[in-house]
């Protein structure tokens, strides 16, 4: 029996470029190799796409690390923050009581990645091929096109999770895992996204988008339109970004411009969104995975505890003491309520294939709140989105298995269009 050869694209120009090489090497560690024949492709931060040989030393040279293959998070940020192998206790199989970015299957040398062969990838008209056509030396002759029957873009955040790199696979035909152009697209933007949970009547937080030229030529007219509208505490977060980026807790007034400068770095439309809990409370974080096409399935729901006022970059990646709860303590009457919700959003922003919804609840009134939808969730064996599903029942190794054929499902469902008359 031929096996289907699969494309693992990771890397990318975001700034979540070292967690997509955690994800993409979980996936390369726990693909069923018996039933898929794996090519890694990565793309450098700059943009450029590398051939199989240089995507594989990226993530299985054992050069940097003694021959086992083998780095912590901390070595990949070059951070001491204890690692996944360095303090990372479970209380049950289902509670962990510290959440890190990755496991410990990566290596740390990133700098592969970004000396490997320069190509560019362009669409072309035959299904199922990449073609590299532009290589930097005559030392390298030019590379047979990249054959594969389906992509895994394990892509976060900008370039890879905003219907870009969609876009590019549309165009050459290509059948992939995850949301289209559109719900990418829609999945990253704060400000589109919570518009179509508004059209679907879904609970969501108040909120005021800001464009950053009115931010930056009438400040003081766009502070006091904030504070009309919203109270403190508020969040104030670039609207197109990962990974929680650019995004402050805004206690009073006297800490907004600093924030709104924050997010004006990193996007032109900021999304200021009112607190949940007040000063003095603190919005329970609640997460619950999606899968599926036309009729999503939704996991048992998770909760994050964060070690920090809330779950920011740090938090997530680099600092100790974050708890990740799996299941949630909710009621049945909650943890439905969130499972339906979550499959809302997902429909709300056309998704497929995968998606984490993320949640608050307010400690007091216990009203949950649609917070965001994350189309391309960190994916490593240890990430929220993978562990809500094998508590679920549905381990990794069938995860990656049911992604691929939903996957190749979207992609023939979407071959049955025509697109002209004739």
């Amino acid at each position: 029996m031929k096996r289907l050869r699969v494309g693992i694209l990771f890397g990318g120009r975001s700034g979540e470029h070292e967690v997509s090489l955690l994800s993409a090497a979980s996936v390369l560690a726990a693909i069923d190799k018996s039933k898929y024949e794996v090519v890694p492709i990565g793309i450098t931060k700059q943009g450029r796409w590398v051939t199989s040989l240089h995507a594989e030393k990226l993530l299985r040279s054992g050069k940097d690390t003694g021959g086992d293959a083998r780095a912590t998070p901390s070595q990949l940020h070059g951070k001491n923050t204890g690692g996944e192998d360095a303090g990372a206790t479970q209380t049950s199989p289902a509670t962990q009581t510290h959440l890190r970015a990755g496991d410990p299957q990566a290596t740390s040398a990133a700098a592969v990645l970004a000396s490997g062969d320069s190509v560019i990838v362009p669409p072309v008209p035959a299904a199922g091929d990449l073609m590299p056509f532009e290589t930097d030396s005559p030392a390298h002759p030019q590379p047979e096109s990249v054959q594969v029957d389906v992509i895994f873009p394990v892509l976060h955040g900008t370039f890879g999770e905003d219907g870009t790199i969609q876009g590019l696979l549309e165009l050459a035909d290509i059948a992939y895992v995850g949301a289209g152009v559109l719900g990418s697209a829609a999945g990253m933007d704060k400000d589109v996204m919570k518009r179509l949970f508004v059209a679907e009547k879904l609970p969501i937080v108040k909120h005021v988008t800001v464009l950053r030229h009115e931010w930056q030529s009438e400040g003081r007219k766009v502070s006091r339109l904030i504070q009309s509208k919203l109270k403190y505490p508020m969040f104030v977060k670039p609207a197109n970004l990962g990974s929680s980026v650019g995004i402050s807790k805004v206690h009073n007034a006297g800490e907004l411009a600093p924030a709104m400068d924050e997010a004006a770095r990193y996007d032109r439309k900021i999304v200021i969104e009112q607190g949940v809990g007040g000063l003095r409370g603190k919005a329970r974080e609640l997460e619950c995975s999606v899968l599926g096409n036309d009729q999503p399935q939704a996991s048992v729901p998770g909760e994050i505890i964060p070690a920090t006022e809330f779950y920011d970059y740090s938090a997530k990646y680099l600092d100790e003491g974050s708890e990740l709860l799996i299941p949630a303590k909710l009621s049945k009457r909650e943890a439905k309520q969130v499972q339906q919700l979550a499959i809302a959003a997902f429909q709300a922003v056309d998704c497929c294939g995968l998606a984490r919804v993320d949640f608050l609840m307010d400690p007091k009134s216990k009203k949950i709140y649609v917070n965001e939808i994350n189309t391309m969730p960190g994916f490593t064996s240890i990430s929220m989105y993978p562990k809500l599903w094998a508590a679920s029942g549905v381990s990794y190794p069938e995860l990656i298995d049911r992604l691929i054929q939903l996957g190749l499902e979207r992609h023939a469902e979407k071959k049955k269009n025509r697109y002209s008359r004739d």
